[in-house]
């Protein structure tokens, strides 16, 4: 989940490096470093963010350096366990995104024979390994390193009078960006988008030496070519834009994101597998494991297919009924788990499609076929546009399952979305912001659309929320209600429509203040509940995207009112690389 940048090229190595961690701090913000090499090792590092520290770089000169933003696995977030890490010497220097598995073993060892450790970190003990063999080649020195490696890695080194830049990678992202004369790596293509538009993404045992005008890859031990990327992401999109934080900036570009996902699938020849495979299973962690909650409700109605869905996290642990074809869904194409289900799933032999954001990722590599969302770069740490994106894709599944019953369902819902971001919030922030605690509720597809907006609201505001199939209250959350315990409750016409509105009343009787969203001129849900949050009448596919952006900007607005940190919640990293 750590950010790790690279430079080697004409340019002072220090700032540039730092411009690149400050792009990847919604990777990690715990602490951050610095190394650079220049006749010798230089390094400072910091605890805290590196968006509010001024880093003196006086003492970094060079244009060749390694830089890293920590999101604290082992050891607490400290300036002693920041990276970079050095040798005992100092000669050395490695940052590392990852989990070194056998790092108490190997620290062990090389205790035994005599390295001294500064740190906590599992990481460190990479440097002491390239320090036991290396003996004036850095490649060779890390080539032999990585063999004893158990776990996930992305790793830079750097030695000194080494002009090189060397990387390796296991399980971890790690793209390098080729410039003119110059070279960059990152663990994604953010910190490269203001220096090139040509990328290579590194695959699993692949080791690179990097110089100002070349990129070697090796892989077991012989040179590889890879294929070099066009980047068609433009620096713009990795800004804010005006907005006061990346999360409503991204939420306003859902509109764009689910008009651009559709539009990018036309024609898409991987779709007609869905259609014909008799079951479908569907793996993913967090808002995605969401979003394919809310694709089984619509492809089991209208689609009349049956579709699994399992938590990524859960599937290796246990033995699901695994047939046909699996689909695993991660926004950045790096989630771990996510990535270890593909590889349950061809232990079953059956077939993997991909669903992801980003082109060129892991997850590319590991399923037979891969279907593109097209968000764009998602920086904030909550994610949003990424799940409307991923709920285009799906919606298309089921429009293809349907015979494109719903291609004009499909092609207006962006103009549903757009209309919803303007919805008044004011009376529903003020009766949530002095809450500890409050539930979101909904029936059938607007179930999974109550899970994420309960999701959304403890990331970032911190509140306890919880997300319940309404009917489920009564058997034990009840107890809880009180007229300190908001519900949001989600009524929408259609066959749970009753229902859900005796169970609003329900709440209501038990003293529980209700923001009820319903469609607009519902009367009945209006006066029932405390405050009502209307959005337009449409098709259900569509009112489960346009809902689902209305509790974005709840979350968003709570958040704001509480004066929370709401592109960087506490905690939490954006895209989570280790199990």
């Amino acid at each position: 989940m750590c950010g790790i940048v690279g430079y080697i090229g004409w340019r002072d190595a220090a700032p540039l490096i730092i411009e690149g961690l400050k792009r990847l701090e919604y990777r990690g913000y715990d602490s951050f470093g610095v190394a650079t090499e220049n006749g010798d090792i230089r390094v400072v590092k910091r605890n805290g963010r590196i968006s509010d520290n001024h880093l003196d770089l006086s003492a970094l000169s060079g244009t060749i350096g390694i830089g890293h933003t920590r999101w604290a696995t082992h050891g607490a977030p400290n300036e002693q366990n920041a990276h970079p890490h050095t040798d005992c010497s100092g000669s050395i220097a490695v940052v590392h995104n990852g989990i070194i598995e056998n790092y108490a073993v190997l620290r062990r060892k090389l205790t035994e024979k005599g390295h001294l450790f500064r740190s906590e970190t599992d990481t460190e003990v990479i440097a002491h390994l390239i320090e036991e063999y290396y003996t004036g080649d850095l490649l060779a020195a890390v080539t032999e390193t990585v063999r004893h490696l158990e776990g996930s890695y992305a790793i830079l080194a750097l030695a000194r009078d080494d002009p090189r830049i060397i990387a390796a990678r296991k399980s971890s992202p790690l793209v390098l960006g080729i410039g003119d004369g110059e070279m960059l790596c990152a663990s994604d293509i953010t910190p490269l988008l203001d220096h090139t538009e040509r990328a290579v993404y590194l695959e699993d045992g692949d080791i690179a030496a990097l110089t100002p005008a070349r990129i070697d890859v090796y892989h077991d031990g012989m040179p590889v070519e890879r294929q070099v990327d066009h980047i068609t992401w433009s620096v713009d999109d990795a800004k804010k834009g005006g907005f006061p934080h990346y999360m409503l900036k991204e939420i306003y570009e859902q509109p764009q994101a689910f008009y651009n996902t559709i539009k990018g699938l036309e024609g898409d020849s991987h779709l007609a597998m869905v259609r014909v495979a008799p079951e479908l299973t569907v793996a993913a962690c967090g808002t995605s494991y969401h979003a394919a909650l809310i694709f089984r409700y619509l492809a089991e109605d209208y689609g009349k297919k049956r579709v699994n869905v399992e938590l990524a996290s859960e599937f290796k642990y246990y033995a699901p009924p695994i047939r046909e074809l699996v689909i695993a869904v991660s926004q950045s194409g790096e989630t771990a788990d996510t990535l270890a289900a593909i590889d349950q799933a061809k232990a079953h032999n059956c077939p993997a499609l991909a669903i992801t954001n980003i082109l060129g990722s892991s997850i590319t590599r590991k399923a037979d076929w891969t279907l593109f969302m097209c968000a764009g770069p998602e920086i904030s740490v909550a994610a949003t546009k990424s799940f409307t994106a991923q709920l285009a894709v799906f919606m298309v599944m089921v429009n293809t399952m349907c015979d494109r019953e719903f291609d004009d369902v499909l092609a207006h819902a962006h103009c549903s979305i757009e209309r919803v971001l303007s919805c008044t919030l004011g009376k529903a922030v003020a009766l949530i912001s002095e809450a500890q605690e409050m539930f979101y509720v909904g029936r059938g597809v607007f179930y999974p659309v109550a899970l994420e907006g309960a999701l959304k609201m403890k990331e970032i505001s911190y509140i306890h929320a919880e997300g319940y199939a309404a009917g489920e209250l009564k058997h034990g959350p009840f107890a809880l209600l009180s007229p300190e315990t908001p519900v949001v409750a989600i009524c929408m016409p259609g066959r749970t429509y009753g229902v859900m509105l005796s169970n609003v009343k329900e709440m209501k009787a038990r003293g529980a203040p209700i923001i009820g969203i319903g469609v607009e001129g519902d009367t009945e849900v209006e006066q029932v509940v405390d405050v009502f949050i209307p959005v337009p009448a449409d098709h259900q596919m569509v009112q489960a995207l346009t809902v689902s952006v209305v509790l974005q900007l709840l979350a968003y607005h709570t958040a704001c009112a509480l004066n929370r940190d709401i592109d960087k919640p506490r905690n939490l990293a954006k895209s989570v690389t280790v199990e």
